[in-house]
């Protein structure tokens, strides 16, 4: 009765190399919700984007005549749209906290993962965001191990934001060294992708990233 209820008219516009699509497909999954993904190639864009969206931008995503062009908004909406399993926390100060990680991660981590996806700098530029985020991803690593996911006991919206980056990491040129300060991390990085949403959410890009 749950899948039925879930059923929509909903079209997903998605670059399937996009870290930024990969975390709204991650709540897709997570929430069971029946949408048509089209997967669209960044450099190619089909004429209806530019009507549908002003930007013109990836992702964007079509609920009958809503269109949001955000990929935080997009999570967010769906969250509320389709609350089970809830992704965000009940209470407003767990609510805030997890936006601020979110913020954090973007101010921290996704600029450099862009800059390393897209290719966007000297090779000498790039190394040194390679090396910036290793270390970033190294000093954390520790938390990892006081809960199974991102600062909680449930898989969150954080989760659905960092998962990509992690999965992104053999593409991006970045090895994890395997010790008992990066264990937490490590693992946790094991629990994402061995669950069903996570592996349900790959675009056939993806599925080559590893």
């Amino acid at each position: 009765m749950g899948v039925v209820a879930k059923r929509s008219s909903m079209t997903f516009y998605s670059d399937g190399t996009s870290h930024y699509s990969h975390r709204v497909r991650i709540v897709l999954a997570e929430k069971g919700v029946t949408v048509e993904t089209i997967d669209v190639d960044p450099d190619s864009k089909p004429e209806d984007l530019a009507d549908l969206n002003p930007y013109n931008s990836l992702p964007t995503l079509v609920d009958r005549d809503l269109v949001l062009y955000e990929a935080d908004i997009m999570m967010e909406y769906l969250d509320e749209r389709f609350p089970h399993p809830p992704l965000f926390p009940v209470y407003p100060v767990a609510r805030a906290q997890s936006r601020l990680w979110i913020y954090r991660i973007k101010k921290d981590w996704c600029g450099l993962v862009d800059a390393l996806m897209a290719g966007d700098g000297t090779p000498a530029q790039l190394e040194k965001k390679r090396k910036e985020l290793r270390e970033s991803l190294i000093s954390i690593a520790p938390i990892f191990g006081e809960k199974p996911f991102f600062m909680s006991d449930e898989f969150t919206i954080v989760d659905c934001v960092v998962t990509p980056i992690l999965w992104r990491l053999p593409h991006m040129g970045i090895e994890l060294p395997k010790n008992k300060t990066t264990k937490p991390l490590l693992d946790y990085k094991e629990r994402l992708f061995e669950r069903d949403s996570v592996m349900a959410s790959l675009s056939e890009q993806e599925k080559e990233m590893v």
